[in-house]
């Protein structure tokens, strides 16, 4: 199967569940409000790409490559990041809808998430070590035998991490968010 390259385009307000997309090498490309939801992007590469105001819910992602690539306002709900390609990924988030979205065992060091919800999510076995999450809702996500070392946190909210099972050298966190590292003694913090 022969697969296209496509570089420097800009995809406007297309609904891809309709129009369809070719598979291929997608090189400094932006994706302006467009409709992935739901779409089949496994196989796909992109890189130095942009996805602004985009829908990209359930999107399958079987071996799909993502290096350096900005999600910014994005619909993001239900993304299986475990199943990407592990060479090269990276990207950043800016003002996303991340809910249910899984990076189980993912190796996602330095990534910025900014301004985003990220409820439910599954940061399990994953390489966070010095990531940001600045201004970010991790209400109910799981972060389980997680590398999180010189990650920031403190501007993030509504997190649940257990000490004794992650690895958390250096790791940054404000005085009122310490009560989500102390949430599995069931004790009362007050002031």
């Amino acid at each position: 199967m022969n697969s296209k390259y496509i570089d420097n385009k800009v995809f406007e307000q297309i609904d891809i569940r309709i129009k369809g997309m070719d598979v291929g090498e997608y090189d400094t490309c932006r994706f302006i409000n467009c409709d992935f939801s739901e779409y089949d992007l496994s196989g796909f590469s992109f890189t130095d790409c942009e996805f602004s105001g985009c829908n990209l819910s359930l999107v399958k992602l079987n071996g799909t490559s993502i290096r350096d690539v900005k999600f910014i306002g994005c619909k993001m709900l239900g993304l299986h990041f475990d199943q990407c390609n592990d060479f090269g990924l990276s990207f950043s988030i800016k003002s996303c809808s991340m809910d249910h979205s899984v990076f189980y065992k993912k190796k996602i060091k330095q990534t910025i998430f900014t301004n985003s919800r990220l409820k439910e999510v599954d940061f399990s076995e994953c390489d966070l070590s010095g990531s940001t999450f600045d201004n970010c809702d991790l209400l109910g996500s799981v972060f389980d035998n997680t590398n999180i070392e010189k990650v920031d946190f403190r501007s993030s909210y509504n997190y649940s991490i257990d000490p004794e099972i992650n690895k958390m050298k250096r790791a940054k966190f404000s005085l009122q968010g310490v009560k989500g590292l102390l949430n599995k003694y069931n004790i009362e913090i007050g002031d």
